[in-house]
């Protein structure tokens, strides 16, 4: 894995580009070595890389000058969360400034009539919940880490989450942004509106991984917590059974709040963890969770338990209490802590495939294991088959990592021949940079660089993230012309 190769000019440069962002951002700025040690990676742990500087901006001002800095002395910037992401979409770079948001984490403007909170990007998904909740509201998008991740990493990876199914994920669920451009420019996308104005900026800021801007700050849509919510553990004999009752819960026109599901080693790990009450014999376990009124969602249970005792499902539980439901989500949102207790390491992937292809995947990647001489689990969102396979292995035995990199290259592969794409919410950062030839064309990655260049036209915002040949802006679109002989040289050109 190979990132950009580093400036001397800006290691020369190092003390003066010290003296200026110390003055621009006054005790935000970490230039000790084992001071910088902690933001050497994300979540993706395979790769680590100790920045040139660490830079803690407190308010919109100190990153626009921050970014005004490194652009005149020609310095990348890497900006960064809480440092959960799981794609490397942190790693920092040696030669570059890691501009970390977490002192901006004020919640800013609580609106109830328009049903929207705006907050600092350094405010975590599950504050804006326990901000609103005494009234009877929560924000719907709720990635597994929303105890420690923050908004601001949400919008740059598009976060998802067990709800995401019928809610949305973060994208549906942001009506505007505040953000940075690499030229300090302080710039405002959407607001508490429903619907923006012209080109949908916004959209394609959400999930642009930090390479376009530094969000300062997000409007998000609130909705009223539900009348009821139930939760059904169902319990199959394979994965490919689960996997079937899945598509067809789906095709029955149910559209479940979550549904969630987990093979035999995943949720044995999470019984060991939190003593949720799963069935430990279950090939496969689903978690099916239902909102609404009363009525309907008693309905909608009784219709789900049918579909799957006809898709072979031998132990069905519905939750009796708020206790009970919030306690069979507990193991689900326990499952990479719970993993990590029986591997030494584990890598976590993210694809996402058409759900028709559920048994068919679920099934080839239990034949890899035997190909590539390890385990995985498997916890995934079911309903928009966003899959999590978890690659178990050991970084202190020599090659094993190579072998999970290879494992886990291989399943995205095969999301995307079976009509999937590459991530459906960890983004692509640096894991998945060098298979975006595997789902896109050379002309469809020129066109995705021709609009970071529209933002970023020197290359300096994250850079050696998403894009596996990054083209210097200049070069993108301009004819070549072999030894010196234009190609139909008798047509007018303008």
């Amino acid at each position: 894995m190979r990132m950009p190769d580093p400036d001397d000019r800006v290691f020369r440069n190092r003390d003066a580009l010290l003296a200026r962002l110390r003055k621009a951002v006054p005790g935000g700025v970490i230039a000790e070595e084992d001071a910088r040690r902690p933001y050497e990676t994300d979540g993706l742990t395979a790769y680590r890389q100790l920045p040139l500087v660490v830079v803690l901006p407190s308010s919109t001002a100190e990153v626009a000058e921050t970014l005004r800095i490194c652009r005149g002395m020609g310095v990348k910037v890497v900006p960064r969360g809480a440092g959960t992401g799981l794609s490397g979409g942190a790693l920092p770079l040696a030669d570059g400034v890691l501009l970390g948001l977490s002192k901006l984490n004020r919640i800013l403007d609580i609106d109830y009539d328009n049903r929207t909170v705006t907050v600092q990007p350094g405010v975590t998904n599950l504050g804006i919940t326990h901000a609103v909740q005494h009234r009877g509201f929560y924000y719907a998008p709720d990635p597994s880490s929303q105890i420690a991740c923050t908004i601001g990493g949400n919008v740059a990876e598009n976060s998802g989450g067990v709800h995401c199914l019928k809610y949305g994920v973060t994208t549906n669920n942001v009506l505007g942004v505040e953000f940075v451009t690499m030229e300090g420019e302080v710039v405002r996308l959407g607001g508490k509106h429903l619907d923006p104005e012209g080109y949908d900026l916004l959209g394609v800021l959400n999930g642009s991984e930090g390479l376009l801007g530094v969000v300062t700050e997000v409007t998000v849509r609130i909705l009223q917590k539900p009348e009821t919510a139930r939760a059904v553990l169902l319990g199959f004999p394979s994965v490919e059974a689960g996997g079937a009752a899945v598509a067809a819960v789906i095709a029955a026109g149910i559209i479940p709040g979550g549904m969630e599901m987990m093979d035999r080693p995943a949720l044995n790990a999470a019984e060991d963890f939190v003593g949720a009450g799963y069935p430990r014999d279950a090939e496969s376990l689903l978690i099916v969770e239902l909102d609404g009124p009363a009525a309907e969602v008693d309905h909608l249970i009784e219709r789900v338990e049918a579909i799957a005792r006809e898709n072979g499902a031998f132990y069905s539980r519905v939750s009796r209490s708020e206790e009970e439901r919030a306690a069979f989500w507990s193991g689900r949102k326990n499952a990479f802590p719970a993993v990590g207790r029986i591997a030494a390491d584990y890598m976590c992937m993210d694809g996402t495939i058409p759900r028709r292809a559920l048994p068919q995947v679920l099934r080839r990647m239990t034949e890899m294991q035997a190909e590539f001489g390890l385990r995985v689990a498997n916890v995934f969102h079911a309903g928009d088959g966003n899959l999590h396979p978890l690659i178990l292995f050991d970084a202190n035995r020599p090659g094993e990592l190579e072998r999970a990199e290879a494992f886990g290259a291989a399943i995205l592969k095969l999301c995307v021949e079976v009509g999937g794409v590459l991530t459906g919410e960890h983004g692509v950062g640096v894991e998945k940079r060098d298979l975006m030839t595997v789902q896109f064309a050379e002309a469809d990655l020129e066109q995705q660089q021709r609009l970071k260049c529209a933002f970023d036209p020197d290359g300096l915002l994250n850079p050696g993230k998403v894009f596996p040949l990054l083209h210097r802006c200049a070069e993108l679109g301009r004819l070549h012309v072999p030894r010196g002989q234009l190609p139909f040289p008798d047509l007018p050109r303008f």
